[in-house]
């Protein structure tokens, strides 16, 4: 009778214990819970006006587009022509808010999911801190085997009722193994989302430095026309019909490539686009928009691991351990470069200055080692050189012209946007779509500038 009582009495702990575990468990998960609930309920507010705010952008872009459908059409006048250049940069900063408010809203939300991890990051930890708990005090019956120890006593019932604090401890941690696998899943679906979010967060900005650039030249433009005319219709006229000085300004015009120790003119430029369209068959004015774009990238583009660059600017930093570094070595090798003062684009920034993603972009082209390393015999075989060289204008442009050309680059507008925007971003993701559209744009303007300079 007395053993009965003492196992009864370590029956009531096991389950008391095992239900004051369960019911802090859920108290605490509640209480962590309850604020992110709450904050997304206060959200939702902002997140419904920015919607509409991107909506009224929208809207407003739209009207500027047929306005500016209905200017090109309009004569060939120095007021019509200021007027376009004035409608097409009211278009841009429009799309440069647009730009901003989509990468306000993808802050916000990587701030959420950050929370979020880390919320279940920590309810991961305190149940596996409580499945060791459990664990250990069923290994403390194992080693017991109570059954035979309490029949040799002759306490059967005591036995049976040790039984069913056994199953109950087992139950308890099944239970909470069951919430561990879910917990690790979530984690895991939320983790991929952070990494997509801050795919996205980076194509956003270099999106925003694109338009930034393309806002630049129209003001540029703007204030050369107004200078070269010093506002006079008839000077701007004589302009316009004086072919032989138009194509000197083109073929002379520089064709910035950072990151080479060269620079070309628009004319060289031509000579070596047209060679490799005749090559690859990827439209030579469409390659030149793409490199161009590429180039306009501005300070992201070969700005890190120069020589003199600080330690955090080296390749070992800025490029992504697992898929470039080694390529990245082996490409410098066969070149005879240095790896230590070879230039390579940096990656993205937030704004405490942190590293985002991954940079180590090479040459004019902007390839990645790894994607280099998957085109460079192609390169070799149409240039006749022993290495195919990323830093190489060349060599740049056929790699570029065979990389569009698996993209789905052919001579129609669709196709060679959809390969311009995975050329971007990998996809075809409309969120992007100016990269693509500037890209037409600036192709049609090459068209015009290689049959100016063919007259």
């Amino acid at each position: 009778m007395k053993e009965n009582r003492k196992t009864g009495t370590l029956l009531a702990v096991i389950v008391k214990n095992s239900a004051k575990k369960i019911i802090i468990f859920f108290l605490l998960a509640t209480s962590v819970l309850w604020p992110i609930l709450s904050y997304a309920q206060v959200e939702q507010a902002t997140q419904d006006q920015l919607q509409q705010q991107l909506k009224d952008i929208e809207v407003q872009i739209a009207d500027l587009q047929k306005q500016l459908s209905a200017t090109t059409g309009e004569k060939k006048t120095l007021a019509n022509k200021i007027k376009q250049l004035q409608k097409e940069q009211a278009s841009l900063k429009l799309k440069i808010k647009q730009t901003t408010l989509q990468l306000n809203d993808i802050q916000k939300k990587l701030t959420t999911t950050k929370q979020s991890i880390a919320v279940n990051e920590t309810k991961s930890e305190r149940l596996k801190n409580e499945l060791a708990v459990l664990i250990r005090e069923m290994d403390w019956k194992d080693q017991e085997i109570f059954l035979f120890k309490y029949i040799g006593d002759g306490g059967l019932g005591g036995a049976f009722l040790e039984i069913k604090a056994y199953q109950a401890l087992s139950h308890d941690i099944n239970v909470l193994a069951a919430q561990a696998d879910a917990v690790r899943e979530t984690l895991t679906k939320q983790k991929t989302t952070y990494q997509g979010q801050q795919d996205d967060k980076q194509n956003l900005l270099k999106l925003s430095q694109v338009q930034q650039a393309a806002l630049i030249d129209k003001l540029q433009e703007q204030g050369q026309l107004l200078s070269a005319t010093k506002g006079k219709e008839a000077t701007y006229q004589s302009m316009l019909t004086d072919q032989q000085k138009l194509a000197a300004q083109i073929r002379n015009r520089l064709y910035q490539l950072f990151g080479v120790s060269t620079q070309i003119n628009f004319g060289q430029a031509v000579t070596i686009a047209q060679s490799v369209s005749a090559q690859t068959n990827v439209p030579a004015a469409f390659l030149l928009a793409i490199l161009t774009q590429e180039s306009n990238l501005g300070g992201n583009v070969g700005t890190c691991n120069r020589p003199g660059d600080p330690p955090e600017k080296s390749w070992k930093v800025v490029m992504k351990p697992n898929r470039d570094q080694e390529p990245f070595k082996i490409i410098t090798s066969e070149l005879g470069r240095d790896p230590d003062i070879t230039p390579v684009s940096c990656p993205m920034k937030n704004k405490d200055g942190s590293q985002m993603g991954w940079g180590g972009a090479m040459g004019p082209a902007q390839f990645i080692p790894s994607t280099w390393m998957g085109y460079r015999s192609r390169v070799t075989v149409l240039s006749g050189k022993s290495f195919a060289d990323p830093w190489d204008v060349r060599d740049a442009f056929i790699a570029a012209a065979l990389l569009l050309k698996n993209n789905g680059a052919d001579n129609t507008a669709d196709g060679q946007w959809k390969a311009a925007m995975r050329y971007f971003s990998g996809g075809t993701n409309v969120r992007y779509r100016f990269y693509g559209d500037n890209v037409l744009t600036l192709a049609k303007k090459y068209e015009q500038d290689i049959k100016d300079l063919a007259n």
